[in-house]
């Protein structure tokens, strides 16, 4: 039995090199045997079919896989269950504590959205998130670290809070009444831990706008500038500390009449009329109460139709924030300062001032745009004549996004302009249009 199943191995290998001579020889000969070909074919789609089945066998499996394991995955994160609050009439409201901001409670509801509550409108209160919770006796300084604070999640019962702490530390229970601030660990990290740099926390905007005619006079007008505020800190639940505000504004054009030929045949040379204004500030509150506040300022000046090369500024003084609301604010300010009058036509009569800056500013946000106003009376003391005043207004329309579209007037008044002809107007008044860009702060 052995002997025979070795000859037939034997005689299967002859059989192989013999075929596989025969298909060398027809292949040198240029021929090849239909039958070989047919034998390929059957094998190729064999071998086709054998792999669309197993990759069909691999996908159902790897389906099968995340199948079973998407619920596991699910289980191991559980969403939180919903945050109630008992009010004192007996409802009961479920969705999510927000926070406690000086003693009043925001609470989101899925329907009613946003509630602002008092502690006395309370009567039970459950957030099952942990919570950093600031008594009265801390005092919150942004960018300063803070002591340590208990953290976990908490309960409010008859004006009463506890506190179940992440390590399990037993506290003792706080009246709500000595409770200003209760917030979440993002807040608490992003708004007051977090130390800003210089360029963080830069508020306001920018515009420009411009003005092209061709015809009998060529006349072109560009506008143009910015106003910049930071506010320290950047929370306006906290006692505001320090506002930095830096400011610029621009206009200038040119009304070219071309030269030409009158009908005497006279050459008549072109004439240009030029206009420029401009005027750039920086200023730094430091404030010393809820508002009242000292201050450092300057201010710099160029009025071309009023003959001043450039105006300098250098002062300091108090301010009151006479009017602050979510919507409104306004501040009335006094500065003892140093000034120079530089003329353009006339270097004689060049000034050093001393003198001061009375001004009040007010801003308005409103449903439809945002009204700003400042209004700066600069008497001199050492030259009663030399003193001079800015009124300036603007109305911003909210357009698209961050573009506004702006209308704003600029008046300005110098009582002192050298001699020259034409006369210099002691007046200016300028009237621009333009787009606006509202420039967010960036934390």
């Amino acid at each position: 039995m052995l002997y025979s199943e070795r000859l037939r191995l034997s005689f299967t290998q002859t059989a192989l090199f013999s075929a596989s001579a025969r298909v060398e020889e027809n292949l040198l000969h240029g021929s090849f045997p239909m039958t070989l070909s047919v034998v390929s074919s059957r094998t190729a789609s064999l071998f086709a079919r054998n792999l669309r089945t197993t990759l069909l066998a691999f996908a159902t499996f790897v389906a099968c896989a995340l199948a079973i394991s998407a619920p596991v995955a699910a289980q191991d994160k559980p969403n939180p269950a919903p945050d109630t609050v008992v009010l004192s009439n007996g409802d009961t409201l479920h969705g999510k504590f927000v926070s406690v901001i000086n003693g009043t409670v925001t609470f989101h509801s899925s329907v009613l959205g946003d509630l602002q509550l008092t502690w006395d409108k309370i009567k039970e209160l459950h957030a099952s998130e942990p919570f950093a919770v600031i008594n009265k006796n801390i005092k919150i300084r942004v960018g300063k670290k803070l002591a340590d604070l208990p953290v976990g999640t908490i309960e409010v019962s008859n004006n009463t809070l506890t506190i179940h702490a992440e390590n399990s530390q037993q506290l003792a229970p706080l009246p709500v009444k000595d409770v200003p601030f209760i917030l979440s660990q993002d807040l608490l990290n992003s708004k007051i831990r977090h130390k800003r740099s210089f360029i963080q926390g830069w508020a306001g905007s920018a515009s420009a706008g411009a003005t092209l005619v061709t015809a009998t006079q060529n006349q072109y007008t560009v506008t143009g500038g910015f106003s910049l505020v930071k506010v320290s800190p950047p929370i306006d639940w906290l006692r505001r500390r320090a506002r930095t505000s830096l400011g610029f504004t621009g206009s200038y054009g040119k009304i070219i009449q071309p030269s030409y030929f009158d009908a005497t045949g006279t050459f008549v040379p072109e004439v240009v009329t030029k206009s420029a204004i401009y005027h750039a500030e920086a200023e730094r509150d430091q404030y010393f109460s809820e508002r009242f506040f000292t201050l450092g300022q300057t201010a710099f000046d160029h009025n071309y139709a009023q003959d001043l090369d450039l105006q300098e500024i250098y002062g300091g003084g108090f301010g009151w924030t006479f009017l602050k609301t979510p919507k409104q604010e306004g501040d009335l300010k006094g500065t003892v300062q140093y000034e120079k009058q530089l003329f353009i036509s006339d270097s004689t009569q060049n000034q050093n001032l001393i003198g001061s800056t009375f001004s009040i500013n007010y801003i308005a946000h409103l449903k439809l745009f945002t009204f700003a106003q400042n209004l700066a009376f600069i008497p001199s003391y050492n030259n009663p004549h030399a003193y001079s005043a800015t009124e300036s207004n603007t109305f911003s329309f909210p357009a698209y996004k961050n573009l506004s579209f702006t209308v704003g007037t600029l008046d300005s008044y110098l009582n002192n302009p050298p001699i020259s002809y034409p006369p210099t107007v002691r007046n200016s008044f300028q009237f621009t249009m333009g787009l606006s860009y509202a420039i967010k702060p960036k934390q």
